[in-house]
C-alpha cells in the first residue's frame, strides 16, 4: 500500500530498515540557506537523506524567474536516483516546519515526474523528537538507481497562464497575510500581491503541535473558499512557489483534488514591473 499524503511517526518508525523506503531531510531556512545542512549534520531520522531547497529542489534562477523556479527535470531525476529512489520506493519528506517549507515542496515535485508513493511526516522533525525516537548524525549508505521522470506539466500554470486566468478560476495566496496585504516584505523587493488572489495562509491548515489539522477541518476551510466549485478551478500561489505545495498537499488531504500549483508564484510576478500588484485585503 503507497502512502500518498501524510505519514505518522509511527509507521515510518515500523519501517526505517525497509529497504523500499527512504526518507528525505528537506530542513531549510530561507534566512539562512546553510542552517538546513547544520541542523541535519547534526541529527536526523536514521537513513535520511538531505534535500537542500536551492541546490535540488529548484532550478537556476534567471531574470525572468522567480526565487525558487522548478528544477529540471533530468537534473532533479538524476538526484533522486543518487538518493536511490526509484518506482519501487516509498519516498516521506519532512522539515522542521510541519512540511510548509520544502517536505511539502518535494512531495509537489515527484508527483509532477510521475511519482505518487511520497507522503509528508505529519508534525515533522519536532513530531519525531516529542515522540522519542532515534536519531543519528551517521550518513546513509545509499544505493544510486535510475530515477524515470514523466513530468506531466497539466499540475502547474506559467505566469502568462495567471495573467490569463478565467475569471471561474481561484488563486489562492498562501503567504502570511500581513505579506499578502502588503504591510511588510521581508524577501522580495515589492510588496503586495496578484490582483484577484485570495489570502488562505499556510499556518492555518497546521494545529499548534505542528501537525496537520484533521481532513474535516481542512474540507471545512477550503470549501468555504471555493464557495461550490470544484478544486480544479484553484491555482496555489505564494512567494516563489515553495510554501503553496503546503496548501495544495492540504487540499489532498482534504479529498479536494485537482488544484494546481503557480510555480512562479509572486516572486515571478513582480519580475515585470508592467504587472498590476494590489494591496490591502482585497
Amino acid at each position: 500500500m503507497s502512502h500518498t499524503k501524510l505519514m505518522n511517526t509511527a509507521t515510518l518508525c515500523a519501517h526505517l530498515s525497509d529497504p523500499d523506503w527512504v526518507v528525505v531531510d528537506c530542513r531549510f531556512s530561507l534566512s539562512d540557506s546553510e542552517a538546513g545542512r547544520r541542523t541535519y549534520a547534526a541529527g536526523h531520522l536514521p537513513g535520511a537523506r538531505y534535500a537542500h531547497l536551492d541546490d535540488d529542489l529548484s532550478g537556476a534562477i534567471t531574470p525572468a524567474t522567480g526565487r525558487h523556479p522548478l528544477p529540471d527535470p533530468a537534473r532533479l531525476a538524476r538526484k533522486l536516483g543518487e538518493w536511490g529512489i526509484d518506482h519501487h520506493s516509498q519516498v516521506v519528506a519532512y522539515d522542521d516546519m510541519g512540511g510548509i517549507l520544502a517536505a511539502a515542496r518535494l512531495w509537489w515535485l515527484l508527483r509532477w515526474l510521475g511519482h505518487g508513493a511520497v507522503a509528508v511526516l505529519d508534525g515533522g522533525f519536532s513530531a519525531w523528537q516529542r515522540a522519542g525516537l532515534p536519531l543519528t548524525a551517521e550518513l546513509p549508505v545509499v544505493k544510486p538507481t535510475v530515477f524515470v521522470a514523466r513530468p506531466n506539466d497539466q499540475l502547474w500554470l506559467t505566469t502568462a497562464q495567471i495573467q490569463n486566468l478565467p475569471k471561474e478560476k481561484l488563486l489562492l495566496d498562501a503567504r502570511a497575510t500581513a505579506r499578502y496585504r502588503g504591510e511588510m516584505e521581508p524577501i522580495d523587493p515589492v510588496a503586495g500581491h496578484i490582483p484577484g488572489a485570495v489570502n488562505v495562509p499556510t499556518e492555518d491548515n497546521l494545529t499548534v503541535s505542528g501537525c496537520f489539522r484533521p481532513a474535516e477541518e481542512l474540507r471545512a476551510r477550503f470549501t468555504a473558499v471555493l464557495g461550490g466549485q470544484s478544486p480544479t478551478v484553484v491555482a496555489h500561489s505564494c512567494g516563489s512557489g515553495v510554501t503553496a505545495c503546503h496548501n495544495l498537499l492540504a487540499m489532498e488531504v482534504a479529498g479536494l483534488s485537482g488544484s494546481r500549483l503557480y510555480a512562479g508564484s509572486w516572486s515571478e510576478w513582480i519580475r515585470d514591473p508592467n504587472r498590476p500588484i494590489a494591496t490591502g485585503s482585497v
